[in-house]
């Protein structure tokens, strides 16, 4: 039977602390998810609504589909930094007229919805998401522009904005833009360069300067709407392709706009029956363990998010600290490669290799369950060949064209990030579990090289080493890279697609499974050198 047989005691005091640490976790971050949904805060919210305004969630939920989910993406952009948490922009992947769609909406009650450096890499991440996937894209516009404070910041890498959008329209892939606001300077080229623009009328205004900067630059004299309202748009200059009559009509004509679009997924569709996990995924905050030195099973993961909890286990007997293996997602074909107790070694490093290799001879696209503190270390395994073998791990997830999902469930250290395809191998998506820590290495270990290095130094020059001094500089630089190795910390600079419930990433999986169905599956036809 390939149906994996669970050893999880939900009953026992184990699980229930591994339970109590994360719901914690989660607490935390449903704090932390409140300041990006609360937006710019009561008096703005109030400001907006009193001019008879829908907030950029309302829009979002009145675009898609009556009960159909939405997968939020990096709802923690600027997490840790000067500006507001979610970057004043709400970006995910919904479903409008039964089409995913990449939706990216302003938020303008924060600061009327201006980018700031957060909000430019979160629009740039969506726009990657949406060309590697072929999903069509929805811009919910209303937004002052860049926030000029933070200009030599956004200026120059902001125009990659536009750029995505005509490739975008070249590559076939349509892209709205339902005008609810301001879209002045340079966001005026928003609409100006989606294949679609809705504006609604008596509130859209699209120009590229304002009646001020008009004034200061030819002395003219001109009003919002002769110079950039919805109605001269859609009469006059011809950039509007409908007027609509308010935010409703407008999310109805773009609604309209995605029906007549006549799309087609170009990827295998899913089986049409599947069986749901024989085990609970509710188990799966009791899995990991608080201690992220203590080892855990991570079939038990798999086995809660796989149909039927079915797998079939490639090479169990080989390099068993990594797990790989055969199973179906909501129906979907996919490749699991699962660390099993931290440390890769030379024979997980080519088990991973050929693992790989087939699931590209396959088409089959491939899920990396991280749990790892790097590569192994140490005379007997340098001379063994690590670097050699952890390179063909590394080249073969470089050169793999497969679709890659990678999942963070606990730590993801040093080259063994790299080699479970970490952010710098173009995972098509990446999520991070409340309990995971990403960093070159461990905060205990960084700061003891540190201190190596350090006293090695002092010794060569003659002198007497700070003992004291070293022991404030160790617990320094372990609270610094602990505070660093954080997901919320990571996931407010975008190094990941979002920090999600484990009990969810059956789910989250299984949407994204889909929305990289829009494309074509299709494996490598060769790999770089491996270095034998």
């Amino acid at each position: 039977m390939s149906v994996i047989r669970s050893t999880v005691d939900s009953t026992g005091a184990e699980f229930a602390a591994n339970r109590e640490a994360m719901l914690a976790k989660l607490a935390d971050l449903a704090a932390e998810h409140a300041k990006a949904i609360a937006g710019g805060g009561e008096k703005y919210v109030e400001r907006h609504r009193k001019r008879g305004k829908l907030l950029a969630r309302e829009r979002i939920e009145l675009l898609l589909d009556e009960d159909s989910p939405f997968l939020e993406l990096s709802p923690l952009a600027a997490w840790g930094t000067d500006y507001h948490v979610g970057g004043s922009v709400v970006t995910g992947i919904g479903t409008v007229e039964g089409v995913e769609c990449m939706i990216v909406a302003n938020d303008p009650t924060v600061k009327g919805g201006a980018s700031n450096p957060s909000s430019l890499k979160k629009g740039l991440r969506a726009a990657e998401i949406a060309a590697e996937n072929r999903l069509p894209t929805i811009n919910l516009v209303e937004s002052g522009g860049a926030d000029l404070p933070t200009q030599k910041e956004i200026f120059i890498p902001g125009g990659r904005t536009f750029r995505n959008l005509t490739n975008a329209s070249a590559e076939r892939i349509p892209t709205v833009a339902l005008v609810f606001g301001n879209s002045t300077a340079g966001g005026a080229y928003l609409p100006g360069m989606s294949d679609y623009v809705v504006m609604v009328k008596e509130r859209a205004k699209v120009f590229l300067g304002g009646p001020p900067l008009v004034k200061m630059a030819t002395g003219e004299e001109s009003d919002d709407e002769s110079l950039g309202g919805a109605e001269m748009h859609a009469r006059t200059s011809g950039l509007a392709d409908y007027l609509a009559l308010d935010e409703h009509d407008a999310i109805r004509l773009g609604r309209s706009i995605v029906k007549r679009l006549n799309w087609h997924k170009l990827g295998p569709g899913p089986k049409s029956a599947y069986d749901e996990p024989v085990h609970d995924p509710g188990d799966l905050v009791g899995i990991v363990p608080g201690d992220l030195k203590v080892p855990f099973d991570p079939r038990e993961v798999i086995a809660r998010i796989v149909d039927g909890s079915d797998f079939d286990e490639f090479k169990p007997l080989y390099g068993s600290s990594l797990v790989t293996g055969w199973a179906s997602l909501h129906g979907y074909p996919v490749g699991i490669l699962a660390n099993a107790r931290g440390v890769l070694f030379s024979e997980e490093s080519q088990k991973a290799t050929q693992f790989i290799q087939l699931a590209n001879q396959t088409d089959t696209p491939l899920i990396f369950l991280h749990n790892t503190t790097g590569y192994m270390v140490g005379k007997e395994y340098e001379q063994a060949g690590i670097i050699k073998h952890g390179a063909m791990m590394i080249n073969a997830v470089s050169n793999s064209k497969v679709p890659h999902l990678s999942v963070l469930m606990g730590a993801s250290y040093g080259a063994g990030h790299y080699g479970m395809c970490g952010r710098a191998y173009g995972p098509r998506f990446l999520y991070a579990w409340p309990s995971a820590k990403s960093a070159v290495m461990g905060p205990q270990q960084l700061a003891g090289v540190l201190s190596i290095v350090a006293r090695a130094a002092t010794e060569n020059r003659g002198q007497v080493y700070d003992e004291d001094g070293d022991k404030a500089m160790r617990a320094m630089v372990e609270q610094q890279i602990e505070a660093e190795s954080m997901p919320m910390f990571l996931s407010g600079m975008l190094y990941d697609d979002g920090i999600i419930d484990p009990r969810d990433t059956r789910t989250v999986l299984g949407m994204s499974l889909s929305a990289i169905h829009n494309g074509p599956i299709r494996g490598a036809e060769g790999f770089g050198v491996f270095r034998m």
